[in-house]
Parts: C-alpha cells; sequence; structure tokens
C-alpha cells in the first residue's frame, strides 16, 4: 500500500490519510476522496494532502475485518458490521465467555497489520456485550496475511456458553448461639448470585454444625433433584477431614477438591454427589463482592467443567483484592461496559402522497407495497425495536405490516407535515436506546445490510453520532442520531425533517457510504414508480 502526499488535484479516489476540515465541515480520515471532496479541500487553501493507495495485492480494511470476522461465528456470537476497518463481534446470550488463547495468539502473529482483541477468558457476559474486536489497522491488509489469518480460526476460537437455569440448594450450619440473621444474610447473599445466572434456589436447610446432619441434608437435596448443592459452614473448612468434606463423603459423595488460587475464596470445596455438584463455600461468598465462588458458579451456570486442573489454572487474574487507586470493574455503572449500541428504527409511514394522487405507499414493487420493502428491511436489521409512525391511510398500511415484528406509533396530525410524524417517532423509540435510525418508508431500495453499517458507524467515544447514508458524497437516507439530539427533533416545525442539525453539527456527522444509489432514491410520483419499476 503506499502512503504519500500528493497535490490535491492528484488524489482522486484515494483514501484520505488524516481528517481535513474543509467547507465547513470535517473529512475524515479513511474517506475515499471525490471530486467534490477535492473541491473543498482546495477552497480550504490546502495544495497538497496525504493519501493512501492499495496496492493490487492489499484487501481493503473493511472487506479484510468483515472476512476474518466471518471466521469466528461461534455460538452465541453476533458479528457485526465493519466499518473503518473495525468489525466487533458480541454476546448473543447471557452467558461465560470461552475463547483459544492460542488462536488469538496465532492470528495475531501473523502481520502487524491485522490484530483481534477479545474480553478475558471465562469473563460472565450479557446479552449484547462486545466480546472482542477485529481491527485492521492500515486502511488495508495483504491478501496473503488475511487468507492465512482465516486457515487459523474457526467458529471454535471463541464462543459463549449461554447460561442454563439451575436448581440450586442452601444448606447452612450453625453453632449454638449463632444469630438466626447470618443465616438469612447466606441465604439473601445465595439468591442475588443465583439469579444473575438465570437459576434459582428451591430447597434450603438449616441444620447443626456436625457431620451427621449435614450428610443427611446434603443426601436430601440430592433427592430433591438439586444442582448444585451449596453448603455454607458456620466456621470455615480448614481440612479435608473438616465437617462438610466429611459430610460429603458420608452422604456417599467424594470431595474433587479443596483450596483454590483466588484470593478472596481460598477456602472453597469441590464435590460430587453422583452428577450433582456440591460446593462448600467460602466465608465471603456472603459478600456481594466477587469472589472465587462467582468464578465457579458462573462455570456451572454455563455448563462448564470446573475439575482440578480448571481451579488450578484461576491463580492468573486470582487476586481480587481491591487497592485504592483501581477499584474492581463491578463497581463501575454497567453503563461503562463496552455494548453492541442499541438503536431504535422509526420508519416514516404517514404521509398524504401529495405529488403520487394515491397513497404510494400501497403501490406494489416487486410483489410487495412499496413500505413493506422499508420496513423489512429494518426487521431484518439489528435496530430494535421497529417503530412504524401511521397517518394517512393507517388501518391499510398496518395490515400490510401485521405480520413483521414492529411496533406502530399513529401521528394523528400527519397533515401538518414530516416534522410530526418525525417527532412522534423519536418520542416512542424506548428509554434504554441510544440512538433511533429514521428510515423514509417510500424508500425501496434500504436494506439491512445498509442500516447495520450504519449501526457499526455509530461510536459516541469517536464522536460518530449522526450517521448518514451516502452515495458518491452525496447525503441521503437513513439517517441515525444519537439520543442527545431528541430535544432537538422534538422542536422541529413544518414538512421538514431534522437535515438542519446535520450542518449545525458537522463535526459530529460520519458519512457511511452505499453500496448503491438506495440512499437517493425514493418515489415521490407516478414517474418515479415507473422508473423504479423498470430498472
Amino acid at each position: 500500500m503506499l502512503f504519500e502526499t500528493v497535490p490535491v488535484n492528484s488524489a482522486l479516489g484515494a483514501i484520505l490519510a488524516h481528517g481535513v476540515r474543509a467547507d465547513g465541515k470535517l473529512l475524515r480520515k479513511g474517506r475515499i476522496l471525490s471530486r467534490e471532496d477535492l473541491s473543498a479541500i482546495a477552497k480550504a487553501g490546502l495544495a497538497a494532502v496525504t493519501v493512501a493507495r492499495p496496492g493490487p495485492d492489499d484487501i481493503a480494511e473493511d472487506e479484510a475485518a468483515t472476512r476474518i470476522a466471518a471466521r469466528l461465528d461461534g455460538a452465541n456470537v453476533r458479528i457485526g458490521a465493519a466499518f473503518t476497518g473495525r468489525a466487533n463481534l458480541y454476546a448473543a446470550a447471557d452467558g461465560v465467555f470461552v475463547v483459544d488463547a492460542v488462536k488469538i495468539d496465532a492470528l495475531n502473529s501473523v502481520d502487524e497489520a491485522i490484530t483481534l482483541a477479545t474480553l478475558a477468558a471465562f469473563t460472565p457476559v450479557r446479552t449484547g456485550q462486545m466480546l472482542a474486536t477485529v481491527k485492521i489497522i492500515p486502511f488495508a491488509a495483504p491478501a496473503a496475511a488475511v487468507a492465512r489469518a482465516e486457515t487459523i480460526l474457526d467458529r471454535e476460537t471463541l464462543r459463549v456458553a449461554a447460561f442454563a437455569p439451575r436448581k440450586a440448594a442452601l444448606i447452612s450450619t450453625a453453632l449454638p448461639g449463632m444469630k438466626e440473621s447470618l443465616l438469612d444474610k447466606n441465604r439473601t447473599a445465595i439468591e442475588a448470585r443465583l439469579r444473575t445466572v438465570g437459576s434459582a434456589l428451591i430447597f434450603e436447610r438449616r441444620v447443626a454444625h456436625e457431620t451427621a446432619a449435614v450428610a443427611d441434608a446434603i443426601a436430601d437435596a440430592k433427592r430433591a433433584g438439586c444442582d448444585p448443592i451449596l453448603v455454607f459452614g458456620a466456621s470455615a473448612i480448614t481440612d479435608r477431614r473438616d465437617v462438610i468434606p466429611a459430610a460429603v463423603e458420608r452422604a456417599g459423595g467424594a470431595v474433587a477438591h479443596f483450596g483454590m488460587p483466588v484470593d478472596p475464596g481460598n477456602l472453597l470445596m469441590m464435590g460430587r454427589l453422583g452428577d450433582a455438584t456440591v460446593v462448600g463455600l467460602p466465608g465471603c461468598a456472603r459478600s456481594p463482592k466477587r469472589n472465587g465462588f462467582d468464578f465457579v458458579l458462573w462455570r456451572l451456570a454455563a455448563g462448564l467443567p470446573v475439575g482440578r486442573s480448571d481451579i488450578a489454572a484461576m491463580g492468573v487474574g486470582g487476586l481480587l483484592m481491591e487497592i485504592p487507586t483501581r477499584p474492581q470493574p463491578r463497581d463501575e455503572p454497567a453503563a461503562s461496559i463496552p455494548h453492541a449500541p442499541k438503536i431504535a428504527a422509526v420508519v416514516l409511514a404517514a404521509g398524504l402522497s401529495s405529488r403520487m394522487g394515491s397513497n404510494k405507499l400501497l403501490a406494489q414493487i416487486n410483489g410487495a407495497p412499496l413500505v413493506r420493502h422499508a420496513v423489512a428491511a429494518a426487521a431484518a436489521s439489528a435496530a430494535k425495536p421497529v417503530i412504524i409512525v401511521t397517518g394517512n391511510d393507517a388501518e391499510n398500511v398496518r395490515a400490510i405490516l401485521s405480520d413483521l415484528d414492529v411496533a406502530f406509533v399513529h401521528n394523528a396530525d400527519f397533515a401538518n407535515g414530516l416534522s410530526t410524524s418525525l417527532k412522534a417517532g423519536i418520542a416512542a423509540v424506548p428509554a434504554g436506546c441510544d440512538g433511533a435510525i429514521v428510515v423514509l418508508g417510500d424508500m425501496p431500495g434500504i436494506s439491512a445490510a445498509l442500516i447495520d453499517k450504519m449501526i457499526a458507524a455509530f461510536d459516541p467515544t469517536e464522536d460518530r453520532v449522526i450517521c448518514v447514508a451516502t452515495r458518491g458524497g452525496k447525503h441521503g437516507n437513513p439517517v441515525l442520531w444519537a439520543r442527545r439530539f431528541f430535544p432537538e427533533i422534538a422542536q422541529i416545525e413544518g414538512d421538514v425533517g431534522a437535515k438542519s442539525l446535520i450542518g449545525a453539527y458537522g463535526e459530529l456527522v460520519c458519512e457511511v457510504e452505499a453500496a448503491d444509489d438506495a440512499p437517493l432514491v425514493d418515489i415521490d410520483t407516478p414517474q418515479a414508480l415507473e422508473a423504479y419499476r423498470a430498472r
């Protein structure tokens, strides 16, 4: 790949290496320079510009990232669209992240142009949480390196072992004079932990801190179908011959392992009774803070093995003690955990079709009503929920979309212009969404792939908070808006959309180039309809 500084008039079709402010807007790095871009750069007084030009044996960054990420389609993994050479992978279920570190290291050794970063192995994850990111460092990668990377990776490289509901038992032992409130605390702590992994406590027994009593309780829990069986001792386990290990053996089970290289949590015991796991809990399991029992519970709930070798491998990263300068991640707000953007789709389908003479949204194109094309694309994308704004001829519009997974909001004020429908749709976006992509119902060429690419482009940390679909550098639709702009959208009046905000916030705009002219093609007249049908 060539990387050079050239006269502006020699940069047509090259990749912009560094962002440039020109003609009132920011041209971001990675942009394919058009004639309009070069004209704007020249008007800004720049005589030269730094560009990159892929060679014949190079693969463009987005294609390279897409190809490599596609090899990582493990269980419960969702692959995001590539943008700026980055393809993120997300959890498609709550569970435990499982990764083959040897393959990751091998991939990262292929070529400096190709990188793959992941969460630590056995991290508990939530649906939508980011697991890994493929990043192509320059604007293109050598084709041979991409091909080599593809041979290293497979769908077993990374996956999410999903949590499955477990029926747990809790046995707490007591010594004379022990307060009942301490045993209540045991139950509260365990129930809270079980909820985080989708499991429930169905059996509880409180017994004397004696081997026979504990053994009977363990046997009863096993007969009740419980797995795992959790035992809180009135005093910590100090030896394999202590009360709780001895009770496991008396009940007919065996102690598999005692002690673990995780602090807090060192004094945990693992045992088996038939096909059920028995866990002698360390005292720190009463605390909501992370400890060694969490490491075990996550794996048990996800159906992963927890044998002697697994516990022995927990030492690296097993020191969980807090120091003032570095609090544990559990104390971070949930919003700080990287996750897939939660973007709603708002499809505007309320207009009067005044230039068409009849409701254009019901006109047939390729065997389906016009409006169904845009709505089906939104429904097939990563945008959730999909909100349809109806107005004119609302009953018929709803009828032709009733089989799709969409929600409807009616704009009774539709005759007063586009802004009323836009505001109605934005107002219906759930509070948990980071933004909304606004799709026009009369644009039949819009695809789920384009919508997903726009969602992948959205990144508040990179100031990409208004994402505009383009073709040849020309702005079109859809447009994705971060939630921060919703109050301003709510103030718009008349038969206009929110495009005025694009000019007002030029430095926050990200242009997403489409593969075809879909962002520029809407159906407003009978002539436009016939022309589209003839394509």
